[in-house]
């Protein structure tokens, strides 16, 4: 049976309220197939007919939307692109209610199998990346997959598309791929193009927005267990504090999203302490609260209602700091046992293949990715600044060169 293929999407959005008053002001397709191999990008700015919204979040302008297309303009064009595809995305529920709203809202509607059916990259990174965060970078870094321009659909859409395919890579032999895709091709409901298909509109110039300190703790926070409906708020809460400030509109999507869930408020409370926690240990992460940092967890605070005092005890909070000295990490082997993972990254002086066949014989795991479960990372330079170097590093996980690969791990003399 001929397999579909992957249609992994990315909005940008002028809020986060797609039943009222936001709209989709950047979409992109990312066609990919079996393979993970991509064979299209198509991606295009969008005039929301209303203002951009958080500007300093998607970087779009409004000399940049004058001269694009309504959703209305490219909504046959999109629906053409998506029939026969399974559609993927970081954060599905996200884009798939801004994409139903303006179908809808161009009297349109994509069958009802369709998004449903979908696959999101952010949940199934508790099978695939057990501990790692719920952002689009945290994932990447976790491979080291080059996220160029956070929040633009292109880019971001392409980094979900690459994510997948390392996924599939973890996973080659599950027959979901290959059903879910067969199952795509089969149920495709417009074979062919409209006529007449618009250019795209893109951006005028790469994102140059700088990342503020929120941005930075969201990227790295600590996965929070609990329900997919818990994860599904705490995403939406993510995108909302991009800026540290939560506007009416947002106030009124989380609260929307909530009861659509069936999240209690007492739970939602619950939700927030255990965020407000989790960012309190990222910034106290190297010993010092600085007076930006406090002063950003304190606009957390207030926005979402955490208690005064637990807001002045991580402000007096004092962290003993052990110094750290560089190459402790390596002195010793006594830490790895077998069947331990081991991941490795750069360009290493032997193939990579025939140094994991080394790692196999020594009673060790080659693994593609970053988690918390991985022991060792093997960096081709020791002081990389890959996403994997940087993912390892904020595990704590030690991170040598090549040298304590072939004389302490494995006793075998470097060429």
């Amino acid at each position: 049976m001929a397999l579909g293929h992957f249609a992994v999407i990315d909005t940008e959005t002028t809020g986060l309220f797609p039943g009222n008053h936001d709209r989709i002001a950047e979409i992109a397709v990312i066609t990919m197939d079996r393979s993970g191999t991509i064979l299209d990008r198509w991606e295009t700015l969008i005039n929301p007919e209303r203002d951009l919204g958080k500007q300093s979040i998607h970087g779009i302008r409004a000399k940049d939307i004058l001269g694009a297309p309504r959703f209305g303009d490219i909504a046959q064009e999109l629906d053409w692109r998506l029939s026969g595809t399974l559609v993927v995305a970081h954060n599905l529920r996200f884009d798939a209610r801004f994409l139903g709203a303006e179908f809808h809202r161009a009297g349109l509607a994509l069958p009802g199998f369709f998004l449903p059916r979908g696959l999101c990259t952010m949940q199934m990174a508790h099978e695939y990346l057990p501990g790692a965060g719920r952002s689009l970078q945290d994932c990447c870094d976790s491979f080291g997959i080059e996220l160029h321009h956070a929040h633009s659909a292109g880019d971001d859409a392409e980094a979900a598309a690459v994510l997948l395919s390392r996924y599939m890579e973890l996973d080659p032999d599950l027959g979901d791929w290959d059903f879910l895709l067969s199952e795509a091709a089969t149920t495709a409901w417009r074979p062919s193009p409209p006529s007449g298909l618009l250019a795209p509109a893109l951006r005028s110039s790469a994102d140059s927005r700088e990342t503020h300190f929120v941005e930075r703790i969201v990227v790295r926070l600590p996965e929070v267990s609990g329900p997919v409906e818990h994860q599904d708020y705490l995403a939406l809460l993510d995108r909302a504090l991009l800026d540290r400030y939560l506007s009416a509109h947002e106030q009124s999507a989380l609260v929307a999203l909530a009861d659509e869930l069936g999240i209690s408020q007492a739970t939602v409370r619950e939700l927030h302490a255990r965020y407000f926690a989790s960012v309190s240990e990222v910034a106290w992460s190297d010993g010092v609260l600085t007076d930006e940092e406090l002063n950003d967890l304190t606009t957390i605070a207030e926005v979402l209602c955490i208690p005064g005092e637990q807001l002045e005890a991580v402000s007096q909070r004092r962290q003993e700091t052990t110094p750290h000295v560089p190459g402790s990490e390596a002195a010793s082997t006594a830490f790895l046992e077998p069947g331990d993972l081991i991941v490795l990254t750069g360009d290493m002086s032997r193939p990579r293949d025939a140094i994991e066949a080394e790692l196999e014989s020594a009673g060790f795991r080659p693994h593609g990715a970053v988690t918390k479960k991985v022991k060792l990372l093997v960096a081709a330079d020791p002081d990389s600044l890959s996403g994997k170097a940087r993912k390892a590093r904020s595990y704590g996980i030690p991170v040598v060169g090549e040298d304590y690969l072939w004389g302490r791990l494995l006793h075998i003399p470097d060429n």
